[in-house]
């Protein structure tokens, strides 16, 4: 029997290349070997993703970012300190992408005929799945780096199809995370640009009133690709009841993220240990359960993991030690009671059947 594809709708695989020096060509156990004695960063030696363990998992499609928050001299967290200098910092993300597809490591996925070409590729059992290219969509995570509303333009036509307002903090165009308060007037005036183009928008990190705006007033097609739900953790950064009611009414479908903190209240970030607080990937079932009683059925829920975004084992589920380990939710989903026509749901059906509808002819 042939492995089930997997799509996954958040990975941050070119801030990953250039701001963590990762050459994601290469073996995930030689990553971690170069990073062995790095003390930059507290996730050093510790990555899950790469190249050959997305092809291992049949991981075959992906939406990846680009990622540059601007930061205001008043903030504490990173960023950059114009909207310029983050504009040419996704340039640099976008120029990686590029490196790649020459060398025939991954290949952008614009249109839904180049979707369907990429599903039959990796479909095709005839092929080794080790030769095969990553197939990518490009979302942009916080639009802080788009210097005005005309760069959309720029943005569309080098490939970009799904776009979220903000981050962290404060943003130029709504706040995200861990703020309050509405979208800003040129975050009203860019959904409006948006809807020209139908980009797919990404509610992932709004506040509470930006994403009651944004899901009330946006005309184009509408996802959470990296979300879990508020109601089993307690945090401005999981999603209410309410919001998944009104994504589900929109067609949405809400990616899990395997981010600790994201799946277990008790997780606090650079404090705790997974293993100590047994965090397992079936934690993750637990907020997909939650979404389906909401809805009624597996048609809403996939997966957005997140993984290596600023973390790594240090803040997985500890029974999970690459990206290739998402295979295990075959059989953790099958004895939580889910058919195997929810597992494809889950797997690849949903994201598929939502970009067939939102990506351009």
């Amino acid at each position: 029997m042939s492995k089930r594809l997997i799509v996954d709708a958040h990975l941050d695989l070119a801030m990953n290349a250039l701001e963590w020096n990762r050459d994601l060509r290469m073996p995930l156990s030689e990553i971690r070997k170069a990073e062995m004695h790095m003390p930059d960063k507290p996730d050093r030696g510790r990555g899950t993703v790469c190249l050959p363990e997305l092809r291992r998992g049949k991981i075959g499609i992906v939406v990846a970012t680009q990622l540059a928050r601007y930061s205001p001299p008043d903030s504490a967290l990173a960023g950059w300190r114009s909207a310029q200098q983050a504009w040419a910092m996704t340039q640099a993300q976008l120029a990686w992408y590029r490196e790649m597809e020459a060398l025939g490591e991954m290949k952008q996925i614009t249109t839904r005929s180049e979707l369907d070409q990429m599903v039959a590729l990796w479909n095709d059992d005839s092929l080794a799945d080790e030769n095969k290219p990553i197939g990518f969509l490009l979302n942009l995570e916080g639009a802080d780096s788009l210097v005005d509303i005309s760069y959309l333009e720029t943005a569309y036509a080098y490939g970009l199809r799904a776009l979220g307002l903000s981050h962290f903090g404060p943003g130029r165009y709504a706040p995200g995370t861990k703020t309050q308060g509405s979208i800003t007037p040129m975050g009203r005036e860019l959904l409006k640009a948006m809807e020209k183009y139908q980009l797919i928008l990404d509610v992932t990190h709004l506040t509470d009133e930006g994403f009651e705006e944004a899901i009330d007033s946006y005309g184009g097609p509408v996802w959470a690709s990296h979300h879990n739900v508020r109601k089993i953790v307690p945090n401005q950064r999981q999603l209410t009841d309410h919001q998944v009611k009104k994504l589900i009414e929109k067609g949405a479908v809400i990616g899990g993220m395997l981010d600790c903190w994201a799946m277990d209240i008790r997780f606090i970030d650079t404090v705790s240990d997974p293993w100590q607080l047994d965090i397992r990937l079936e934690h993750l079932v637990d907020h997909w359960d939650h979404i389906c009683q909401l809805a009624g059925d597996s048609q809403h829920i996939g997966i957005g993991s997140d993984l290596d975004g600023i973390f790594g084992t240090e803040q997985t589920p500890w029974d999970m030690n690459s990206i290739a380990d998402l295979r295990k939710y075959e059989e953790i989903l099958d004895k939580r009671g889910y058919s195997s026509q929810d597992i494809d749901n889950i797997f690849h059906g949903n994201w598929l059947r939502f970009l067939r509808h939102a990506l351009p002819v």
